[in-house]
Protein backbone atom coordinates (compact mmCIF):
# COMPACT_ATOMS: atom_id res chain seq x y z
CA UNK A 1 0.00 0.00 0.00
CA UNK A 2 1.25 3.78 -1.14
CA UNK A 3 3.01 5.77 1.61
CA UNK A 4 1.90 9.30 2.38
CA UNK A 5 2.69 11.93 4.54
CA UNK A 6 0.24 13.78 7.33
CA UNK A 7 1.39 16.78 8.89
CA UNK A 8 -0.76 19.32 11.74
CA UNK A 9 0.61 21.62 14.40
CA UNK A 10 -0.74 23.04 18.13
CA UNK A 11 0.16 26.81 19.13
CA UNK A 12 -0.72 28.35 22.02
CA UNK A 13 -0.11 32.12 22.95
CA UNK A 14 1.39 33.78 25.86
CA UNK A 15 -0.74 34.52 28.66
CA UNK A 16 -2.37 37.67 28.05
CA UNK A 17 -0.85 37.85 24.33
CA UNK A 18 -3.26 38.70 21.68
CA UNK A 19 -0.98 37.31 18.63
CA UNK A 20 1.50 34.56 19.11
CA UNK A 21 5.23 35.11 18.91
CA UNK A 22 5.53 31.36 17.00
CA UNK A 23 4.59 31.30 13.39
CA UNK A 24 4.03 27.45 11.20
CA UNK A 25 4.11 27.72 7.55
CA UNK A 26 3.44 24.58 5.24
CA UNK A 27 4.11 24.11 1.55
CA UNK A 28 3.40 21.26 -0.67
CA UNK A 29 4.78 21.20 -4.23
CA UNK A 30 3.30 19.48 -7.00
CA UNK A 31 5.76 17.12 -7.10
CA UNK A 32 4.85 16.04 -3.70
CA UNK A 33 7.59 17.51 -1.38
CA UNK A 34 6.32 19.12 1.80
CA UNK A 35 8.22 22.26 3.41
CA UNK A 36 7.34 22.33 6.56
CA UNK A 37 8.54 25.53 8.77
CA UNK A 38 8.10 26.73 12.74
CA UNK A 39 9.61 29.80 13.51
CA UNK A 40 10.16 31.46 17.50
CA UNK A 41 10.18 35.55 17.16
CA UNK A 42 12.08 36.67 20.02
CA UNK A 43 10.28 38.25 22.58
CA UNK A 44 6.37 37.69 22.82
CA UNK A 45 3.62 40.11 21.44
CA UNK A 46 3.21 41.70 17.80
CA UNK A 47 6.99 42.25 17.28
CA UNK A 48 7.76 38.61 17.90
CA UNK A 49 4.68 37.77 15.34
CA UNK A 50 6.68 39.93 12.71
CA UNK A 51 9.55 38.11 13.06
CA UNK A 52 8.09 34.62 13.13
CA UNK A 53 6.17 35.61 10.19
CA UNK A 54 8.72 37.02 8.07
CA UNK A 55 11.08 34.27 8.61
CA UNK A 56 8.40 31.28 8.07
CA UNK A 57 7.08 32.71 5.00
CA UNK A 58 10.96 33.31 3.63
CA UNK A 59 12.44 29.96 4.42
CA UNK A 60 9.28 28.00 3.32
CA UNK A 61 9.10 29.81 0.10
CA UNK A 62 13.07 29.17 -0.70
CA UNK A 63 13.36 25.82 0.56
CA UNK A 64 10.53 24.51 -1.61
CA UNK A 65 12.03 26.19 -4.17
CA UNK A 66 15.43 23.92 -3.40
CA UNK A 67 17.17 27.37 -2.51
CA UNK A 68 20.73 26.12 -0.99
CA UNK A 69 19.73 26.46 2.87
CA UNK A 70 23.55 29.14 3.59
CA UNK A 71 21.61 31.28 0.72
CA UNK A 72 18.37 30.85 2.69
CA UNK A 73 19.80 31.77 6.22
CA UNK A 74 21.82 34.20 4.43
CA UNK A 75 18.43 35.73 3.38
CA UNK A 76 16.96 35.40 7.08
CA UNK A 77 19.67 37.36 8.35
CA UNK A 78 19.67 40.42 6.36
CA UNK A 79 16.20 40.80 5.92
CA UNK A 80 14.55 40.72 9.16
CA UNK A 81 13.74 44.11 10.50
CA UNK A 82 15.75 44.98 13.67
CA UNK A 83 14.22 46.33 16.79
CA UNK A 84 14.52 49.91 18.21
CA UNK A 85 15.03 48.59 22.01
CA UNK A 86 17.24 45.47 21.61
CA UNK A 87 19.22 46.41 18.63
CA UNK A 88 18.74 42.98 17.25
CA UNK A 89 16.96 40.86 14.38
CA UNK A 90 16.07 37.44 15.79
CA UNK A 91 14.09 34.28 15.18
CA UNK A 92 14.93 31.36 15.80
CA UNK A 93 13.56 28.58 13.21
CA UNK A 94 12.89 24.98 12.78
CA UNK A 95 12.75 23.83 8.90
CA UNK A 96 11.13 20.04 7.59
CA UNK A 97 11.71 19.18 3.90
CA UNK A 98 11.02 16.30 2.41
CA UNK A 99 9.10 13.91 -0.07
CA UNK A 100 5.49 12.17 0.41
CA UNK A 101 8.17 9.05 1.66
CA UNK A 102 9.77 10.95 3.98
CA UNK A 103 13.08 11.42 2.46
CA UNK A 104 14.86 14.59 2.79
CA UNK A 105 16.42 16.64 5.58
CA UNK A 106 16.04 18.74 9.03
CA UNK A 107 17.30 22.27 9.45
CA UNK A 108 17.22 23.49 12.73
CA UNK A 109 18.70 27.33 14.55
CA UNK A 110 18.41 27.57 18.37
CA UNK A 111 15.05 26.19 18.50
CA UNK A 112 14.70 22.95 21.20
CA UNK A 113 16.13 19.90 19.44
CA UNK A 114 13.75 18.47 16.97
CA UNK A 115 12.49 15.18 18.75
CA UNK A 116 12.36 12.20 16.41
CA UNK A 117 9.99 8.85 17.50
CA UNK A 118 10.95 5.87 15.61
CA UNK A 119 9.16 2.07 16.38
CA UNK A 120 7.20 3.91 19.15
CA UNK A 121 10.10 5.19 20.94
CA UNK A 122 12.27 8.59 20.86
CA UNK A 123 15.35 8.25 19.03
CA UNK A 124 18.02 9.88 18.26
CA UNK A 125 18.98 11.86 15.06
CA UNK A 126 22.43 12.47 13.39
CA UNK A 127 23.00 16.57 13.43
CA UNK A 128 25.95 17.92 11.59
CA UNK A 129 27.17 21.58 11.97
CA UNK A 130 27.42 24.25 9.97
CA UNK A 131 28.51 27.99 10.36
CA UNK A 132 26.75 30.37 8.30
CA UNK A 133 27.59 34.02 8.61
CA UNK A 134 28.78 33.30 12.60
CA UNK A 135 25.57 31.11 13.17
CA UNK A 136 25.72 28.12 14.55
CA UNK A 137 22.81 25.79 12.28
CA UNK A 138 22.14 21.74 12.55
CA UNK A 139 21.43 19.96 8.98
CA UNK A 140 19.93 16.27 9.43
CA UNK A 141 19.37 14.11 6.93
CA UNK A 142 15.84 12.13 6.97
CA UNK A 143 14.84 8.72 5.82
CA UNK A 144 11.48 8.25 8.00
CA UNK A 145 9.88 5.11 7.83
CA UNK A 146 6.42 3.69 8.03
CA UNK A 147 4.42 5.55 11.68
CA UNK A 148 7.56 7.48 11.94
CA UNK A 149 7.44 10.89 13.82
CA UNK A 150 9.58 14.48 13.59
CA UNK A 151 8.70 16.74 16.04
CA UNK A 152 9.63 20.50 15.81
CA UNK A 153 8.79 22.70 18.41
CA UNK A 154 9.72 26.58 19.98
CA UNK A 155 11.42 26.93 23.60
CA UNK A 156 7.85 27.42 25.12
CA UNK A 157 7.97 23.74 25.66
CA UNK A 158 11.17 23.40 27.57
CA UNK A 159 9.94 26.20 29.82
CA UNK A 160 6.93 24.75 30.79
CA UNK A 161 5.81 24.66 34.65
CA UNK A 162 8.99 27.13 34.96
CA UNK A 163 8.24 28.58 38.60
CA UNK A 164 4.88 27.02 39.31
CA UNK A 165 5.32 22.92 38.81
CA UNK A 166 8.51 22.61 37.89
CA UNK A 167 11.84 24.40 39.40
CA UNK A 168 13.87 24.22 35.78
CA UNK A 169 11.30 23.47 32.87
CA UNK A 170 10.53 20.51 31.22
CA UNK A 171 13.54 19.18 30.07
CA UNK A 172 14.21 16.94 26.99
CA UNK A 173 15.25 13.91 28.14
CA UNK A 174 11.04 14.55 30.40
CA UNK A 175 9.22 15.19 27.10
CA UNK A 176 10.45 12.44 24.97
CA UNK A 177 9.66 9.63 28.02
CA UNK A 178 6.24 11.06 28.63
CA UNK A 179 5.88 10.93 24.48
CA UNK A 180 7.10 6.98 24.87
CA UNK A 181 4.64 6.77 27.19
CA UNK A 182 1.66 8.81 25.33
CA UNK A 183 1.73 8.61 21.92
CA UNK A 184 -0.34 5.41 20.93
CA UNK A 185 0.06 3.61 17.31
CA UNK A 186 -1.59 4.89 14.73
CA UNK A 187 -1.64 8.50 16.81
CA UNK A 188 -1.91 11.22 14.02
CA UNK A 189 0.83 14.16 13.61
CA UNK A 190 -2.05 16.43 14.13
CA UNK A 191 -2.61 14.47 17.54
CA UNK A 192 0.42 13.87 18.33
CA UNK A 193 1.47 17.31 18.42
CA UNK A 194 -1.86 18.45 20.59
CA UNK A 195 -0.65 16.09 22.99
CA UNK A 196 2.13 17.60 23.51
CA UNK A 197 1.15 21.37 23.89
CA UNK A 198 -1.59 20.29 25.77
CA UNK A 199 0.69 19.01 28.27
CA UNK A 200 2.83 21.66 28.52
CA UNK A 201 -0.40 23.88 29.32
CA UNK A 202 -0.90 21.87 32.19
CA UNK A 203 2.53 22.04 33.25
CA UNK A 204 1.74 26.20 33.03
CA UNK A 205 -1.43 25.58 35.01
CA UNK A 206 -3.07 26.96 32.28
CA UNK A 207 -1.42 30.44 31.83
CA UNK A 208 1.65 29.97 29.53
CA UNK A 209 4.34 32.19 30.37
CA UNK A 210 5.56 31.90 26.66
CA UNK A 211 4.30 31.14 23.31
CA UNK A 212 4.25 27.04 22.54
CA UNK A 213 4.00 26.00 19.29
CA UNK A 214 4.97 21.72 18.24
CA UNK A 215 4.46 21.10 14.63
CA UNK A 216 4.58 17.24 13.33
CA UNK A 217 5.20 15.04 10.36
CA UNK A 218 4.48 11.78 10.54
CA UNK A 219 4.47 8.59 7.50
CA UNK A 220 1.67 6.48 7.82
CA UNK A 221 0.07 3.93 4.88
CA UNK A 222 -2.66 5.60 2.58
CA UNK A 223 -6.48 4.75 3.79
CA UNK A 224 -9.41 5.06 1.86
CA UNK A 225 -13.05 5.81 3.48
CA UNK A 226 -15.82 5.97 1.65
CA UNK A 227 -19.27 7.63 2.93
CA UNK A 228 -22.79 7.56 1.43
CA UNK A 229 -25.12 10.04 2.64
CA UNK A 230 -28.60 9.96 1.46
CA UNK A 231 -30.43 8.00 -1.16
CA UNK A 232 -30.34 8.77 -4.92
CA UNK A 233 -32.96 10.74 -6.98
CA UNK A 234 -33.80 7.70 -9.26
CA UNK A 235 -35.15 4.61 -6.94
CA UNK A 236 -33.97 2.06 -9.94
CA UNK A 237 -30.35 3.09 -9.46
CA UNK A 238 -29.97 2.20 -5.87
CA UNK A 239 -28.08 -0.84 -6.30
CA UNK A 240 -25.68 0.61 -9.05
CA UNK A 241 -25.46 3.68 -6.91
CA UNK A 242 -24.47 1.18 -4.05
CA UNK A 243 -22.55 -0.86 -5.82
CA UNK A 244 -20.00 2.03 -7.09
CA UNK A 245 -20.36 2.61 -2.64
CA UNK A 246 -19.13 -0.25 -2.06
CA UNK A 247 -15.99 -0.43 -4.24
CA UNK A 248 -12.01 0.88 -3.91
CA UNK A 249 -11.64 1.37 -0.60
CA UNK A 250 -10.60 0.00 2.71
CA UNK A 251 -13.38 1.04 5.00
CA UNK A 252 -17.18 2.32 4.48
CA UNK A 253 -19.55 4.03 6.40
CA UNK A 254 -23.15 5.03 6.00
CA UNK A 255 -24.84 7.84 7.06
CA UNK A 256 -28.79 7.95 7.14
CA UNK A 257 -31.89 5.65 7.99
CA UNK A 258 -33.03 5.31 4.56
CA UNK A 259 -29.66 5.02 3.10
CA UNK A 260 -29.14 1.99 5.73
CA UNK A 261 -32.02 0.31 4.81
CA UNK A 262 -30.98 0.63 0.85
CA UNK A 263 -27.30 -0.54 1.47
CA UNK A 264 -28.87 -3.61 3.91
CA UNK A 265 -30.72 -4.53 1.29
CA UNK A 266 -28.22 -4.72 -1.15
CA UNK A 267 -25.79 -6.82 0.96
CA UNK A 268 -28.77 -9.10 1.73
CA UNK A 269 -28.22 -8.21 5.62
CA UNK A 270 -30.62 -6.73 8.48
CA UNK A 271 -30.11 -3.24 10.20
CA UNK A 272 -29.69 -3.14 13.44
CA UNK A 273 -29.87 -0.47 16.10
CA UNK A 274 -28.14 0.60 19.30
CA UNK A 275 -31.14 1.66 22.00
CA UNK A 276 -28.28 3.68 24.24
CA UNK A 277 -28.09 7.07 23.81
CA UNK A 278 -24.49 8.28 24.61
CA UNK A 279 -25.22 11.40 24.02
CA UNK A 280 -28.42 13.37 23.98
CA UNK A 281 -27.78 15.35 21.51
CA UNK A 282 -26.88 12.43 18.86
CA UNK A 283 -28.99 9.76 17.64
CA UNK A 284 -27.65 6.17 18.51
CA UNK A 285 -25.79 4.29 16.20
CA UNK A 286 -26.46 1.26 13.86
CA UNK A 287 -24.76 -2.33 12.39
CA UNK A 288 -24.94 -3.81 9.50
CA UNK A 289 -22.80 -6.68 8.67
CA UNK A 290 -20.26 -5.40 6.42
CA UNK A 291 -19.88 -2.04 6.94
CA UNK A 292 -17.43 -0.12 9.30
CA UNK A 293 -19.97 2.13 10.92
CA UNK A 294 -23.94 3.18 10.44
CA UNK A 295 -25.03 6.39 11.83
CA UNK A 296 -28.15 8.63 11.37
CA UNK A 297 -27.99 11.34 8.95
CA UNK A 298 -28.22 15.62 9.27
CA UNK A 299 -28.03 15.58 13.28
CA UNK A 300 -25.09 13.73 13.59
CA UNK A 301 -23.02 15.34 10.19
CA UNK A 302 -23.87 18.54 12.10
CA UNK A 303 -22.26 17.36 15.44
CA UNK A 304 -19.31 15.89 13.41
CA UNK A 305 -18.76 19.96 11.77
CA UNK A 306 -19.06 21.29 14.96
CA UNK A 307 -16.11 18.74 15.90
CA UNK A 308 -14.41 19.29 12.51
CA UNK A 309 -13.90 23.16 13.56
CA UNK A 310 -12.53 22.32 17.12
CA UNK A 311 -10.21 19.71 15.26
CA UNK A 312 -8.77 21.97 13.11
CA UNK A 313 -8.20 25.29 15.35
CA UNK A 314 -4.33 24.84 16.25
CA UNK A 315 -5.00 27.01 19.54
CA UNK A 316 -8.09 24.59 20.65
CA UNK A 317 -6.84 21.98 23.26
CA UNK A 318 -10.01 19.77 23.82
CA UNK A 319 -8.65 16.16 22.57
CA UNK A 320 -7.56 15.56 18.68
CA UNK A 321 -8.48 11.69 19.05
CA UNK A 322 -11.97 10.08 19.44
CA UNK A 323 -10.47 6.38 19.80
CA UNK A 324 -13.01 5.97 23.37
CA UNK A 325 -15.68 7.76 21.77
CA UNK A 326 -19.12 5.26 21.40
CA UNK A 327 -21.57 8.31 19.45
CA UNK A 328 -21.59 8.45 16.17
CA UNK A 329 -20.49 11.87 15.89
CA UNK A 330 -17.50 10.80 18.06
CA UNK A 331 -17.09 7.35 15.77
CA UNK A 332 -17.18 9.28 12.32
CA UNK A 333 -14.96 11.89 13.91
CA UNK A 334 -12.52 8.86 14.62
CA UNK A 335 -12.51 7.49 11.49
CA UNK A 336 -12.76 10.54 9.18
CA UNK A 337 -10.28 13.12 10.56
CA UNK A 338 -7.52 10.64 12.67
CA UNK A 339 -7.69 7.34 10.25
CA UNK A 340 -8.36 8.69 6.93
CA UNK A 341 -6.17 9.67 4.32
CA UNK A 342 -8.68 10.40 1.54
CA UNK A 343 -12.58 10.35 1.49
CA UNK A 344 -14.69 9.53 -1.16
CA UNK A 345 -18.76 11.03 -0.41
CA UNK A 346 -21.57 9.28 -1.85
CA UNK A 347 -24.15 12.38 -1.41
CA UNK A 348 -27.96 11.42 -2.71
CA UNK A 349 -30.03 13.95 -3.13
CA UNK A 350 -33.19 12.75 -3.25
CA UNK A 351 -36.10 13.96 -0.72
CA UNK A 352 -36.65 12.49 2.81
CA UNK A 353 -39.84 11.51 3.03
CA UNK A 354 -39.02 11.05 6.92
CA UNK A 355 -38.14 14.82 7.05
CA UNK A 356 -41.35 16.10 5.95
CA UNK A 357 -42.62 18.44 8.31
CA UNK A 358 -39.10 19.04 10.24
CA UNK A 359 -36.60 21.60 9.64
CA UNK A 360 -34.82 19.42 7.68
CA UNK A 361 -34.13 19.39 3.79
CA UNK A 362 -32.32 18.20 1.31
CA UNK A 363 -30.39 21.91 0.55
CA UNK A 364 -29.54 21.31 4.85
CA UNK A 365 -27.82 18.25 4.24
CA UNK A 366 -25.46 19.64 1.19
CA UNK A 367 -23.98 22.17 3.11
CA UNK A 368 -23.32 19.89 5.64
CA UNK A 369 -21.42 17.85 3.24
CA UNK A 370 -19.71 20.91 1.67
CA UNK A 371 -18.69 22.16 5.18
CA UNK A 372 -17.07 18.81 6.14
CA UNK A 373 -15.38 18.53 2.72
CA UNK A 374 -13.85 22.21 2.68
CA UNK A 375 -12.79 21.04 6.50
CA UNK A 376 -11.19 17.95 5.27
CA UNK A 377 -9.10 19.38 2.73
CA UNK A 378 -8.00 21.72 5.61
CA UNK A 379 -6.91 18.76 7.10
CA UNK A 380 -4.66 17.47 4.65
CA UNK A 381 -7.33 15.04 3.05
CA UNK A 382 -7.99 14.06 -0.58
CA UNK A 383 -11.86 14.60 -1.05
CA UNK A 384 -14.41 13.93 -3.76
CA UNK A 385 -17.78 14.18 -3.66
CA UNK A 386 -20.06 11.80 -5.93
CA UNK A 387 -24.19 13.71 -6.11
CA UNK A 388 -26.87 11.35 -7.40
Amino acid sequence: MALVLETGYTSINKKGEELCGDNVEMVVTPDGHTTLVLADGMGSGVKANILSTLTSKILCTMVSNDIDIYECVETIIQSLPVCKERGLAYSTFSVIHVDKTGKGYLIEFDNPEAIYMHGGKCVELGREKLEVLDKTVYKSDLSLEENDILMIMSDGTIHAGIGMLLNFGWQRDEIKEFLDTHVRPGMSARCAAWLLVDACNDFYVGEPGDDTTVAAVRVREEEKINIMVGPPLDKSRDDFYVARFMKDCDKKIVCGGTSSQIVARYLGKEVSTSLEFIDKEIPPIGYIDGIDLTTEGVITLRKLCELSDKYLSVSDLSPKEFTSAKDGAGMLAQLLFEEATSVTFFVGQSVNVAHQGLPIDTTMKLKLVETLSKNLIKMGKTVTVNYD
